[in-house]
């Protein structure tokens, strides 16, 4: 079948034109000198909530980014309407370079690691006294987590008007870690909200903790202005909480200049990109022992050099218990 008419000029017939003619392509990309600082205060479905100086700024990542993703926490460079009004967007074109990071992965097998909140100076583990039981393995896994990633960690254990909490301090006596006590009743009437609060000011402050064990209502009681959604309830068979947090979320704490990011409750806690030797870091007293180790040396094998680093009294040998037991937690389930 004929395309064309009878008579057809050579010259009435499209054809591609060379590559000469077209304008060629560059992986030059600009550098936006120009462009906005702001922080991260929520992701949902590709867009970013971003605080620029005073305003609250919806926001996307700039196609040239990549599959690098920006997270809760995270410090952006951004372009575009930076109004903040009602139907704008702006582009983030740039994630700055991060101070601290804590990830996890799905479990200890899943190779793909999962930046949660970025830029964090603390983690505060949030665990029940009961309902549901405390969850000492899960507790040394966010630990890791934390000395892996740079943060320093805060033990905020909540429903003291349900069990002691001696026994999960015995437990974590030997770590030195700063920790608060609080009830549901001292909660109510701002009490331990207060003691809670005194462990923030001038810091970023991301809680993490297993669903059921109060973690929103605590964050509830610091950011009254800002409530989420309602607590949900402990399930009486199976021990396990109902997510109420569906995505993390900073909050701003204007009385001790500030900020805690609420996350998921979780029920696992993945440590398969953990490295043994960034977790030492978090134990100077035993580091400097660690020089007569041999290479990739887990602490808790034979030739470690720890033993003797503690048996010529460098250090406590609580301290070099705790170490191996949170090391050990990587191989272990997620149980009491």
């Amino acid at each position: 079948m004929r395309r064309y008419g009878k008579h057809t000029d050579e010259d009435d017939i499209r054809t591609r034109p060379g590559r000469r003619n077209t304008r060629p392509r560059t992986n030059i990309r600009p550098k936006h000198e120009d462009a906005a600082e702001g922080m991260v205060l929520t992701v949902d479905r590709g867009r970013l909530t971003v605080l620029v100086d005073d305003r609250i700024v919806m926001a996307m990542k700039a196609r040239e980014l990549g599959r690098k993703a920006a997270v809760v926490g995270d410090r952006v460079a951004l372009v575009g309407d930076l109004t903040g009004k009602k139907d704008t967007l702006a582009r983030i074109v740039r994630i700055e370079g991060r101070t601290s990071v804590l990830r996890r992965t799905a479990d200890d097998d899943d190779p793909f690691e999962r930046v949660v909140v970025a830029n964090a100076d603390q983690l505060a583990i949030v665990t029940a006294l009961a309902d549901p039981e405390p969850r000492p393995r899960l507790i040394d896994r966010c630990l890791v987590a934390a000395f892996d990633g740079g943060l320093e960690p805060l033990l905020v254990m909540t429903k003291s008007d349900l069990a002691p909490p001696a026994k999960l301090l015995e437990l974590y006596g030997d770590l030195d870690i700063p920790y608060v006590v609080t009830s549901r009743d001292e909660l109510e009437n701002g009490g331990a909200a207060d003691r809670v609060r005194e462990q923030l000011g001038g810091r970023v402050t991301a809680f993490v903790g297993h669903s059921g064990v109060g973690k929103t209502t605590l964050v509830n009681a610091l950011v009254p202005e800002e409530r989420r959604r309602s607590t949900g309830h402990v399930n009486a068979v199976t021990g396990r909480g109902r997510h109420t947090t569906t995505s993390a979320l900073a909050l701003p704490l204007a009385e001790v200049d500030g900020w805690v990011i609420d996350t998921p409750g979780v029920r696992s806690f993945g440590l398969a990109h953990v490295d043994p030797s960034r977790v030492i870091h978090a134990f100077p007293d035993l580091e400097p022992g660690t020089e007569g180790c041999p290479r990739a040396c887990s602490h808790d094998e034979p030739d470690c050099a720890l033993d003797e680093w503690v048996a010529q009294g460098h250090a406590d040998p609580a301290r070099l218990y705790s170490l191996r037991r949170l090391l050990a937690t990587r191989e272990t389930t997620e149980g009491d």
